[in-house]
């Protein structure tokens, strides 16, 4: 993995020689090498440069050892990726303390040029991978939050719909009981010319004069009279009355041409029985 941000390795040793041969080792890299000579130096330099990604330790120092330095860095620092380095005499004690330090590897001394950079570029990858891990991470949990946000404006909007539609259906339900409930006959014709409503006084009125049906042709379920006044509707304002006879009932018959501010048009005919024939 190509590094798209700086990388720092401090290296800790209290052989000025090694850390000089660390340098020489990864000069033809393209990291910044920072250097101390003990544990308490290296926590120092830890605390001013924010930017430190490998940090490299010896084993072997005086005062606070390797491990326990590298310890202290898990402690401040626990994004690094932490190198050990020990003499062969050494490694059973570096190996048993490795978890306690969250050591990435133990290298023994003295090392291999080749393998030492191939381990520090793997802990540098390693370092790069982690914090893609934290971003994607972060971008998911964003995700997620913005996705529980979205599913409660939705459930909210539903909810809100769904009192809505509660409240409109009472409200037409309301308007057919009140349709029902009117003296005279109402019937209701869409401008295709379909039947979208009528109430059941028009129904009994009508009966034995078409087969009046929601959804039919009102050419085909209408009487020629009522079909003749739905002709003459021709546009909004239009209002037209006459008597005609239906059976046994004189009927005043009165026509409107409707238009509503939603953009809604239709034509209403209104069937008011005066009297009945002897």
């Amino acid at each position: 993995m190509r590094p798209e941000q700086d990388i720092t390795i401090l290296c800790v040793d209290d052989e000025a020689n090694v850390l000089k041969a660390l340098q020489r080792l990864l000069m033809d890299d393209d990291y910044q090498i920072l250097t101390a000579e003990c544990g308490e130096e290296g926590l120092a330099v830890l605390e001013r440069e924010p930017g430190i990604q490998v940090v490299v330790s010896d084993y072997r120092m005086p005062g606070m050892d390797g491990v326990d330095f590298l310890k202290e860095v898990y402690a401040r620092r626990p994004d690094t990726v932490r190198i050990v380095l020990s003499g062969y005499a050494d490694t059973a004690a570096v190996v048993s303390a490795v978890n306690e330090g969250q050591i990435y590897k133990f290298v023994p001394k003295p090392w291999n040029d080749e393998e030492l950079r191939v381990t520090i570029a793997k802990a540098v990858e390693l370092y790069l991978l982690q914090q893609e891990n934290v971003s994607l991470t972060k971008e998911l949990q964003d995700t997620i939050e913005e996705l529980r946000m979205v599913n409660d404006n939705l459930e909210r909007m539903v909810e809100e719909r769904t009192q809505e539609i509660l409240f409109k259906t009472k409200a037409l339900a309301s308007s057919h009981f009140i349709l029902d409930s009117l003296p005279v006959g109402c019937v209701g014709v869409d401008l295709s010319g379909l039947v979208v409503t009528f109430n059941q006084r028009a129904a009994e009125l009508l009966r034995g004069h078409g087969d009046l049906q929601l959804g039919m042709e009102a050419e085909a379920c209408l009487p020629e009279a009522l079909q003749e006044m739905l002709s003459r509707l021709q546009k909004k304002g239009d209002l037209f009355q006459e008597k005609i006879e239906l059976g046994q009932h004189k009927i005043r018959l009165t026509g409107s041409y409707m238009k509503s501010g939603e953009g809604q048009e239709g034509k209403i005919l209104v069937l008011n029985a005066d009297l009945a024939l002897p």
